[in-house]
């Protein structure tokens, strides 16, 4: 089980370091069918990992800038929904998350063989500052869900940030990783408070899948920087892919 942990620990870490986001969207089922822990156990442990390997891979991307501001205020956002969505977790059948779960992971690998460019949002100004007055409500917004969705279904939200940072608040792509992580770090830390009353965690299991996160997310954030985004989002797109047809199968066959 230890050495299971680890392996699938580096690829969680992979993705997070690569494009900022999407190693969350495995981590479950990856607790879950490929370490064999119950759903109850996996999410707020998944939310460990997820939160602990972000924190690693935003260190190589300090120095193109993060956008802190904007970065606390989805945060704060979030924490309130992150409890909702744990309490509306603990109201429905794992078969239901499961299935949910399946639906999130098609619609993010869908969203990933799409070609997004960065436009002009709220957040954006011609001499590059930020309009915060247009730009509140939507980051508002946008904390909200992807709060919700951390606590309902233990994932950090970076496969929702990071579109949501460029198309929707017109952040340009140079801080969107950074700020992404840091996003997905707080939401984390909301979603596991929120899971940690009553849930027992596997704590060996746990801090191996942590630890080898958190290596491959530095290793893969800084060789990230010099690999075609295309073909990094491709590839992640077809693995999501895989893993929400097998997690919809068992889900079904449970």
């Amino acid at each position: 089980m230890i050495i299971t942990a680890l392996l699938l620990g580096l690829l969680v870490g992979a993705l997070l370091g690569l494009v900022g986001g999407g190693g969350s969207i495995l981590a479950v089922p990856a607790l879950v069918y490929g370490v064999g822990l119950p759903l109850s156990e996996a999410i707020p442990s998944s939310l460990i990992v997820v939160g602990a390997a972000s924190a690693v891979a935003v260190i190589p991307r300090l120095r193109r800038g993060v956008n802190w501001r904007l970065a606390a205020i989805i945060g704060a956002a979030g924490v309130a929904t992150a409890y909702l969505g744990a309490m509306v977790n603990r109201l429905l059948d794992p078969r239901v998350l499961l299935g949910a779960f399946a639906v999130i992971m098609v619609v993010a690998g869908v969203r990933m063989f799409l070609t997004t460019k960065a436009v002009d949002g709220p957040c954006a100004l011609p001499g590059g500052g930020t309009d915060w007055r247009r730009c509140l409500p939507r980051a508002l917004a946008t904390g909200a869900v992807v709060g919700f969705l951390t606590g309902l279904l233990g994932v950090g939200g970076g496969f929702l940030i990071v579109p949501a940072l460029t198309l929707v608040l017109g952040l340009p792509m140079g801080v969107t990783v950074g700020t992404s992580l840091v996003i997905i770090v707080i939401n984390s830390i909301a979603g596991f408070t929120a899971h940690l009353s009553g849930v027992p965690i596997d704590w060996g299991v746990t801090g191996a899948f942590a630890a080898s996160a958190m290596v491959a997310s530095l290793v893969a954030g800084r060789l990230g920087r010099g690999l075609s985004d295309a073909i990094l989002k491709r590839g992640f797109a077809v693995l999501v892919l895989l893993v929400a047809v097998y997690v919809a199968v068992r889900a079904v066959l449970a």
